[in-house]
């Protein structure tokens, strides 16, 4: 019980798969307090830059509406057409300040999770009309960071509106004492200024709710141990399966091998661990070709095969050793072994003369010599084989 109830725990980290998934369907790491920090920020740092200009755009606008000539007051066309020009040019005048904080709504998201457009988030989801669900999302622990940070929002910023209004409040006497025109560009800087200082405070906020949305999104992705190793499976495929693929595969090779055994003219065997099927074609090869080889139940069926079929069988246990080792199925034989393959060819070649009766019966060759290093239970070869082996690591 204890060991299903540790696989049942989200303790491994998401996959990239299980990561991707999330993204298609519209699930990314999102922080509400950085956005409205980022588009206030902007909007703020945009009044205080063009606030004066709108101002004055807005004071012109007022002055046109409100003086009237004879002919605006008697013809309804000339008056329409004034209003026209003058709700352009306020539209005109905000703007600069409207492209700011759209831009700045458009980039946000991207601070975090990256830009995302997914029509699955667009589908209807009836499972949120739950009111058990709805009741359980109230009383979650990010119910309560979600409350935690409404109540640090309040406390910050209206201390830092207190700080304003107390720094401020002399300036804001003074604007009375000042003319309109300069009143007016005094006070949206008043008002750009406060405002920044206020949206500042949000950004004590927004710099802790990053972190902790892009850690609490990780932490919902994560996996049990087996849905890791289910999710393996799935895309990796089955390890009993690609287990036995691979069996059928070496059996389908195997049988392959075999089939070619009785095409050799020779097959030179340990004699019992180990046997290599040669075959040489003068005039089409450049050197006699390996076309099975095999050891222990594989060299047996080999010398099976090749009886049979009354393919020549020599033993040769050095020679076979080093072909086994040093070659492989299609391989030429290597240039090192080419005088001992040819003593054994001959032999071969002379033993189909004499069972057609044009030659007498050739005398089994008893020793054949193979170079030292490609022996592999010379000493050489293995101090050699060892040499390479710590060159390579090098």
């Amino acid at each position: 019980m204890a060991a299903e109830d540790s696989d049942a725990e989200r303790t491994e980290q998401a996959s990239s798969k299980r990561l991707q998934q999330a993204r298609d369907d519209g699930d990314v790491p999102r922080s509400r307090e950085l956005a409205t920090f980022t588009v206030l920020m902007a909007a703020g740092g945009g009044l205080w830059m063009l606030g004066d200009g709108i101002v004055q755009n807005l004071n012109h606008a007022m002055v046109s509406g409100l003086s009237l000539d004879r002919e605006q007051v008697y013809n309804a066309d000339v008056l329409l057409n004034r209003i026209g020009v003058d709700v352009g040019t306020v539209l005109l005048a905000c703007l600069p300040l409207a492209g700011m904080v759209m831009l700045a709504a458009i980039l946000s998201p991207m601070l975090i999770g990256g830009w995302l457009f997914s029509g699955k988030a667009l589908m209807p989801n009836f499972g949120k009309l739950n009111p058990a669900a709805g009741l359980a999302n109230m009383i979650s622990t990010n119910a309560l960071v979600e409350l935690g940070k409404a109540l640090a929002k309040t406390i910050l910023v209206g201390f830092v509106a207190w700080l304003v209004v107390k720094s401020q409040k002399e300036a804001v006497v003074g604007l009375s004492l000042e003319s309109f025109r300069v009143a007016s560009a005094h006070l949206m800087h008043i008002l750009g200024v406060s405002f920044l200082s206020m949206v500042g405070a949000l950004g004590v906020i927004a710099a802790i709710d990053g972190p902790y949305q892009m850690w609490h999104y990780a932490d919902k992705l994560k996996m049990t141990r087996q849905e890791v190793i289910q999710e393996a499976k799935e895309s990796d495929g089955n390890p009993q399966i690609k287990a036995k693929i691979r069996q059928m595969q070496r059996e389908m090779a195997k049988r392959r091998m075999m089939a070619d055994v009785p095409t050799a003219d020779v097959v030179v065997t340990n004699p019992t661990h180990f046997a290599v099927a040669l075959k040489y074609a003068d005039g089409k090869m450049g050197a006699p070709t390996v076309v099975a080889k095999g050891a222990d139940e594989v060299a047996a069926k080999i010398r099976e095969v090749a009886a049979a079929h009354k393919v020549a069988i020599l033993e040769a246990p050095p020679l076979a050793r080093a072909l086994y080792t040093h070659t492989d199925i299609g391989d030429e034989i290597p240039e090192g072994l080419y005088t001992a393959v040819a003593e054994v060819l001959a032999y071969v070649f002379q033993l189909r003369a004499f069972s057609e009766r044009r030659a007498e019966r050739p005398d089994v060759p008893k020793k054949i010599e193979v170079p030292a290093l490609l022996d592999p239970q010379n000493p050489a070869a293995i101090a050699a084989a060892i040499v390479n082996k710590n060159r390579t690591l090098q």
